[in-house]
């Protein structure tokens, strides 16, 4: 890649979290006011870390790999700060790059420069750390718990900053009612998010934690935990108790029927009659209702 293609598309990336932030003058240090916005060249030393960070954990393989990178080619998106009293500056996102490029030796790193406030800041590094892939589940869920918490948002208003729909904010924060121990399991690996969503099916902490235990030691399927829940929620719903004629369900209504159930973590019914027929979804608490009325789209906006 050419040095013009990169300062290229090193302006094109630095578009995304420019436009959450207006422009402020910046007095007597405006460096990035002179360029028009553009990157500029700081010395690594003289920017600290982000106290706002809200990610737990950086892949150390990942960014070993990013650093190999960027000593080849540099850093391809700049970094966002903001410059302090003492001629120092502060990191605002871009933490990984920033780490990287550290461990590949670099001396100076490309940046924008943006005086904002100290709420702004940890929007911006929550909002960033969400658009991100490699956040597990759990994190995801308390940086969306914070932005409820810290700036009032309402799960539409998340939705919109992040790029996530509704009912995908709505499934995150769910998370957070699942005992410790079990959103320790969902953070380091050991039970999927589709495992975490089959379990909250359950009303009490301690249902919870033992279908886990089960899930974990017999390395069970998202599918096969989402059975072993409904199971034991609905013991007179086993195959021997139902009318012959109900143990024929067409294949496709199956399907339908455990995708639904695996989308609003509830026990869902479809009965069909040629075409015709109901949805019926059981929910045990209120709050079980007011997910499906998130996820529906249905609830009362904020």
């Amino acid at each position: 890649m050419t040095t013009a293609a990169i300062d290229n598309k090193r302006r094109a990336l630095g578009k995304g979290l420019d436009s959450l932030l207006p422009r402020t003058n910046l007095g007597p240090t405006p460096a990035a006011e002179n360029e028009g916005g553009r990157p500029r060249e700081i010395p690594m030393e003289l920017i600290d870390r982000n106290p706002f960070q809200t990610r737990g954990h950086i892949n150390q393989d990942q960014l070993a790999e990013l650093a190999a990178s960027i000593a080849a080619n540099g850093v391809v998106q700049p970094v966002l700060v903001r410059p302090q009293a003492n001629g120092r500056f502060q990191l605002i996102a871009g933490e990984r790059r920033w780490r990287a490029s550290e461990l590949a030796g670099k001396k100076t790193i490309p940046a924008i420069l943006r005086q904002v406030s100290d709420e702004q800041a940890m929007e911006i590094t929550i909002v960033e750390n969400l658009q991100r892939a490699d956040l597990n589940p759990i994190e995801q869920a308390r940086a969306f718990e914070r932005l409820s918490r810290e700036f009032h948002m309402t799960q539409e208003q998340m939705a919109q900053r992040t790029g996530k729909d509704r009912a995908t904010v709505s499934n995150f924060l769910r998370l957070l009612k699942l005992p410790a121990s079990v959103q320790a399991q969902v953070e380091s690996g050991v039970l999927t998010f589709g495992h975490a969503r089959a379990l909250l099916a359950f009303e009490h902490a301690e249902e919870i934690e033992k279908a886990a235990k089960r899930a974990v030691a017999l390395s069970l399927s998202v599918r096969q935990v989402e059975s072993y829940v409904q199971g034991l929620l609905h013991p007179e719903g086993k195959a021997k108790k139902r009318p012959p004629s109900e143990t024929q369900v067409d294949p496709n209504v199956r399907d339908a029927q455990e995708r639904l159930q695996r989308a609003l973590g509830m026990k869902v019914t479809i009965e069909d009659k040629n075409g015709r027929g109901r949805v019926i979804i059981e929910y045990a608490k209120l709050e079980d209702f007011d997910s499906i009325m998130e996820q529906m789209g249905a609830s009362e906006r904020g």
